[in-house]
């Protein structure tokens, strides 16, 4: 059985589970609620008929696992008043025979009748807003999975509890008790359960309003319920992703809130399609498709009413009202506001949501009536024919000795050749540890040595005045690097991007930025454009070194500014600049070659731009726009990164550095980053 929790007018699905009274039950396991009296007035003749069919096998019973199975079958029809009550005579009935029976087998099915009880008093109480009378059950359910070492039962506890958390907005502990529930559910390798708790611990991020991570999990979720080729779970997980898509203002949730429609409707869930036709209402709302936002609202109520759901036909109402008011349908938005207001103050509403949680329990036992049944005959069997099966027991413990005998040399002698194997694997693992741990320090250490010959930031700040540095590394070490030097009244600074990324491109970009600096230090250099022309020299010296040829090199865009006189000089090799003048972006275009041993290499060109205040300049290397990401994975591209550029010219640098930065994150998503990602930005 499924909880449904509502936010705003969109549903999330959060998954409570009800437990079970005996083991034979399956993974969503239906409630066993015992009654002194039953309130015939209020069920129909077939209801009757099922109860007093019920009852008559509860009283000739001759033992309490038979009255407990006899009752499971009343609790599925039953009103919610007289569930509660059924379910304190299961824990009566279930205390007390642990406390005469001394039959282990039995004593361990009644502790699990208890411990189901104990939950499901735990569910009603949460039903009718007792959290702490919930969480006090939920909590002596959990004592008595642990003492059964069931660990289904247990992580069932532990997702209610966190359930419970979750609902009181305290989404710390609401996470600790869900992820405990999702490490045993992994460990027994429970599918459906493991898609519920991430599902759960997806609409906490929900809540919280963190929508890529709650998007994340419910993507996992969706993934497993369609391993386990469950129908419901995989439209619920459709709502989900849609209801995250619709939040983030993504077309993409239009779609998933369709294939959940259509998933409903195959299964027959009813419920699930009128929750889904509101959440299909409000998407096309906001898209301002008023007709398609009617015709699902307007279902919604149809489907609804002839459930008796009320929640939704409330819902709905509301839903009505605002679509007759976009279309200045007052006299009818007043009407349907005023359905709403009535069915949400009315003191029959609880009563109602009572009867449609009745309506909903006939329908799925009507489903599994069959299954039950036979279910009860065999039970009946089993403790009828239980001194003939000891016999048998008995006889098999005794065959099993024999044979445990006979084999008991080969399976000796297998696990010592197993024991010597492992102890052979366990030490080539650890020489591989070691070995992986010696690699990633060397390189752990390689990136505090590159580290240290970048420029700091507070020299930065000191000579850009107003500026940034977004730097991103994809690996631990990079082949970007960005480069600074005060030389007289002018600052030099670029941005370079060396072959590679990782180790291989850190080994560069050391060589090219001592380059960089002999050139300036050493050779007096002051022109971009000579500088340049210096470094690919002294690039080319070093490789020359080697006996191998080497064909690395560098990209780089090299600024020199001036700032007494406002004046930029730029030399650049392959890598361009921006300038954004009064909202127009300038493009200021480098060299077609690279820095290093290629063939057809001239001088750099040097470019003089006059500037002003107000002026900003950008140096970059491709890892921004080459990045794969959005809806489609595809490249970002420089067209789109101009038009960020000039987007956000109103802002401060400090403001534009965190814009950038979060359209890099949003674009990437959860994909891979694919290069090292520069930029440099200077305000003037």
């Amino acid at each position: 059985m499924k909880k449904m929790r509502f936010i705003s007018s969109t549903s999330i699905f959060l998954l409570l589970v009800i437990g079970g009274s005996l083991p034979a039950q399956k993974s969503f396991d239906k409630n066993y609620y015992l009654l002194d009296s039953l309130h015939y007035n209020e069920y129909s003749t077939d209801d009757i008929q099922t109860i007093d069919t019920a009852l008559k096998k509860y009283h000739i019973a001759k033992h309490d696992t038979a009255r407990l199975s006899a009752l499971e079958i009343i609790t599925e029809n039953m009103m919610h008043d007289d569930w509660a009550k059924y379910n304190l005579l299961v824990k009566k009935i279930a205390s007390k025979a642990l406390k005469k029976e001394h039959n282990n087998i039995l004593k361990k099915r009644y502790l699990e009748s208890l411990a189901g009880a104990l939950n499901n008093m735990g569910v009603i109480y949460l039903q009718n807003g007792e959290m702490a009378k919930a969480i006090k059950y939920f909590h002596k359910s959990l004592k008595y999975q642990e003492k059964l070492g069931d660990k289904y039962g247990t992580s069932m506890a532990l997702n209610n509890i966190g359930t419970i958390y979750n609902n009181q907005g305290n989404t710390n502990k609401a996470l600790e008790y869900l992820l405990k529930s999702l490490a045993i559910r992994e460990e027994i390798d429970s599918k459906v359960g493991i898609a519920q708790s991430l599902n759960n611990i997806g609409s906490i991020y929900y809540n919280l309003t963190d929508y890529p991570k709650a998007l994340s999990y419910f993507k996992k979720s969706l993934s497993l319920y369609e391993k386990a080729g469950d129908k419901e779970g995989i439209a619920y997980s459709y709502s989900n992703i849609g209801n995250v898509y619709d939040k983030q203002k993504i077309p993409l949730g239009l779609s998933y809130h369709l294939r959940s429609l259509k998933i409903r409707k195959e299964i027959g869930d009813k419920k699930g399609e009128a929750h889904t036709l509101l959440n299909l209402g409000e998407t096309y709302l906001e898209k301002g498709d008023i007709n398609e936002a009617f015709k699902y609202a307007n279902n919604c109520y149809v489907l609804s009413s002839q459930m008796g759901y009320y929640e939704n036909i409330e819902k709905s109402n509301f839903l009505l009202s605002r679509i007759y008011k976009k279309t200045k349908n007052y006299q009818l938005g007043w009407e349907a506001f005023e359905q709403y207001v009535s069915l949400r103050d009315s003191a029959t509403n609880e009563k109602n949501k009572k009867i449609a949680f009745n309506q909903d329990s006939k329908y799925k036992f009507e489903k599994e009536q069959a299954v039950r049944d036979a279910e009860y005959k065999k039970e009946l069997e089993i403790i009828e024919e239980k001194e003939k099966k000891q016999k048998i027991i008995s006889f098999s413990i005794a065959a099993g000795l024999v044979l445990v005998s006979i084999f008991s040399f080969i399976v000796v002698s297998r696990l010592k050749l197993t024991r010597k194997q492992n102890i052979i694997i366990e030490k080539q693992k650890r020489m591989v540890d070691i070995k992986n741990k010696e690699i990633l320090d060397s390189i752990t250490y390689a990136k505090r040595i590159q580290e240290a010959i970048l420029p700091p930031v507070a020299d930065l700040n000191k000579h850009l005045k107003d500026g940034f540095v977004i730097y991103k590394p994809k690996d631990i070490v990079a082949g970007d690097f960005y480069w600074l030097e005060p030389k007289n009244n002018t600052v030099l600074f670029a941005a370079a991007d060396c072959t590679g990324h990782g180790v291989p491109g850190a080994m560069v970009s050391v060589v090219c930025n001592n380059a960089l600096n002999r050139a300036v230090r050493e050779y007096h250099l002051t022109k971009p454009n000579e500088i340049l022309d210096k470094v690919r020299e002294l690039v080319i010296e070093t490789f020359e070194k080697s006996d191998q040829e080497v064909k690395d090199g560098m990209d780089i865009a090299l600024c020199s500014i001036d700032f007494d006189v406002n004046k930029l000089s730029f030399s650049g090799a392959n890598n361009p600049i921006y300038i954004v003048k009064n909202d127009v972006l300038l493009e200021i275009k480098g060299d077609k070659q690279s820095i290093g041993r290629f063939a057809g290499s001239n001088p750099y060109i040097s470019h003089e731009i006059d500037l002003e205040k107000g002026d900003s300049i950008y140096l970059f290397t491709d890892g921004y726009a080459d990045q794969f990401g959005g809806e489609k994975g595809k490249k970002f591209k420089y067209k789109q990164l101009k038009e960020v550029l000039i987007s956000i010219q109103r802002y401060t640098m400090n403001e534009q550095q965190k814009i950038i930065n979060t359209t890099f994150n949003n674009w990437k998503g959860e994909l891979e980053q694919i290069d090292d990602v520069l930029m440099i930005g200077v305000k003037i």
